[in-house]
């Protein structure tokens, strides 16, 4: 039997491809909303709160964050352990498919630090997330005082 022409297995292929970027659509579907970012005076770090939305099919590990206004960005979680409450600072935040995540005082936040630009309440400020399985996520912070939750 002679082999197939390139036309005769060109509706193969395509088909190929459709279903792997269908596949990869689903699977990375996420939205960042209500982003704040909370400012505090001089060179004191801020904390950046946020709701991650995984509609997709597949975990989402956040493995970080950066911005042009800060020289550094964390991830963090706030816990109480005796009485007591304590920062540290994390690796990753694994939001589940169809779950959604919230970054939220006396939780997990990102700690904004060494700021490289001026900012007032009522700025914004673009904030890449970046993630293990997908590529970075740009999401606006609006930037709020330190007494807004």
């Amino acid at each position: 039997m002679p082999p197939l022409s390139f036309a005769h297995r060109l509706p193969t292929l395509l088909l190929g491809v459709l279903l792997l970027t269908a596949g990869s659509a689903a699977a990375a579907s996420l939205e960042a909303t209500d982003a704040r970012l909370r400012l505090l005076p001089g060179d004191l770090p801020g904390a950046g709160y946020f709701t991650l939305n995984n509609t997709g099919d597949t975990p989402v590990t956040l493995t970080g964050a950066a911005s042009e206004a800060f020289d550094k960005v964390m991830l963090h979680q706030s816990i109480e352990e005796d009485g007591m409450a304590n920062m540290h600072a994390v690796d990753a935040v694994e939001v589940a498919p169809e779950s959604t995540f919230t970054f939220a005082p006396k939780g997990h936040h990102l700690m904004f630090m060494q700021r490289s630009a001026d900012l007032s309440v009522g700025d914004s400020v673009t904030v890449e997330l970046e993630f293990q399985q997908r590529d970075p996520l740009k999401v606006t912070f609006d930037v709020v005082s330190p007494a807004e939750r």
